[in-house]
């Protein structure tokens, strides 16, 4: 089952969203679809499903509608039409004590401006959904505490946010969520307030949080550098609309449209592909205990000077080289145990990325052998195919305009998407 299960998800502020909505659903651009009627589309048609322990990455730019998204999540906003499903239980039919009892127990949010009470400590500010949840005094320190452990804080527990940095109060804003204990963490472009170098370090936080704690979580950001670096899949979202899901690698080397080629254009493809994405099948592998015999045939056949090996359960060994099969031919060995040698290749991991493997490249006699979580020979990667790999930096269809819609965005914050009575999009 998904952790959280959206579908056909719409929200218009203004009146007649009905009608929004049924006009909406044809396709038509929002501008286009809502000429005349008073009416702001901040969502339209969102489909998706988040899998348990999934860091889910909504981007995009300002207007674009992620923020409305995220807070319909959790219900802080009521869909116009559409489906939002946690755990399997359906959100937007629950009744408002029902709805907050799933927030306690299912659904946590990091805010963008760490949304922390200045006149109260660290640690009451990292128990508060515990203190709202009437938990007992004594449980709620100890689980707010184990929470600042996390992430860093627990020497600064009775502080008060004025006494922290802007990374140190969104450590804190984290430590409200994990102390929670919820499965579900939502983050609103969290890390957004904070330098360069202080971002980075959040990020790297959070991913090891997250390979201690397998949450899952919704990451909102209009940064495509953060959403390549923290989400196993990632939402772009344009008008509104959400245009292509997936991998890092696959919005890279596949956009689905003019528009995601262009966003995506100036990104450093050697900091995203992988060894995975780059390696070829080699021209021959042999078990070790294949004769010298088998393998001269195979450097005949392949026109290659070197043969890559593996052993029991496919794992890798090593490379024979022709004037290693000449000797054993010549000692007469029947088998290639004790010609196998590690010296001449390099060996990398399938999820190296590729902007890694120049100097093992460099070092590397022949082409590097990929291998996978167990060890096994799942590619090699010749200098060539390196070579290639980094030349093919831009995109050939970079340039494909999408001509169904202007490229401009909204320059406004989500947060200025007004509907008719003055709520926020």
């Amino acid at each position: 089952m998904s952790a959280l299960a959206v579908k056909s998800l719409y929200k218009i502020f203004g009146s007649r969203g009905e009608e929004a909505v049924r006009r909406l659903a044809n396709g038509a651009p929002r501008a286009e679809a809502l000429v005349g009627l008073p009416a702001t589309a901040a969502v339209i048609d969102a489909d998706f499903e988040v899998k348990p322990g999934e860091i889910f990455v909504v981007m995009g730019l300002s207007g674009s509608g992620k923020s409305t998204l995220i807070r319909m999540l959790n219900g802080l906003l009521r869909p116009t039409k559409g489906s939002v499903r946690v755990d399997g239980v359906e959100l937007t039919s629950l009744k408002p004590a029902a709805l907050r009892k799933l927030r306690r127990e299912k659904i946590s949010m990091v805010f963008q401006h760490f949304a922390l009470m200045p006149h109260r400590t660290v640690l009451e500010n990292a128990g508060y959904a515990l203190e709202v949840a009437r938990l007992p005094k004594a449980e709620r320190r100890e689980r707010a505490l184990d929470a600042l452990r996390m992430v860093g804080l627990e020497d600064w527990a009775d502080k008060l946010p004025h006494d922290l940095s802007g990374g140190m109060r969104q450590r804190v804003g984290l430590a409200r969520a994990l102390a929670a204990g919820t499965d579900i963490l939502l983050m609103d472009e969290a890390f957004s307030a904070l330098d360069p170098l202080i971002r980075r370090e959040i990020q790297d936080q959070l991913l090891e949080l997250q390979a201690e704690l397998g949450k899952t979580i919704v990451f909102i950001t209009h940064d495509l550098n953060e959403a390549m670096r923290l989400g196993d899949r990632i939402a772009v979202m344009r008008d509104g609309r959400i245009v292509q899901i997936g991998t890092a690698e696959e919005i890279l080397t596949d956009p689905a449209n003019g528009y995601v080629a262009q966003f995506v254009a100036d990104v450093d493809r050697t900091r995203i592909l992988t060894a995975s994405s780059v390696m070829e099948k080699p021209h021959h592998v042999l078990d070790v205990n294949a004769g010298p015999r088998v393998a001269a045939r195979a450097l005949r056949e392949t026109q290659t000077s070197v043969v890559y090996v593996t052993g029991p359960g496919k794992r890798f060994l090593g490379t024979v080289t022709e004037d290693e099969v000449l000797r054993a031919l010549r000692e007469g060995r029947q088998s290639l145990d004790g010609y196998v040698s590690t010296e001449r290749v390099r060996t990398v991991s399938e999820d190296t990325a590729v902007a890694d493997l120049f100097a093992d490249c460099a070092e590397s006699q022949h082409p590097m052998a990929v291998l996978d979580a167990k060890g096994r020979l799942a590619g090699v990667i010749p200098r060539i195919t390196l070579l290639s790999a980094l030349a093919s930096a831009t995109p050939d269809d970079v340039s494909m305009v999408d001509d169904t819609a202007p490229m401009d965005e909204p320059t406004r914050p989500d947060t200025e998407l007004l509907g008719a009575k003055g709520e926020p999009a």
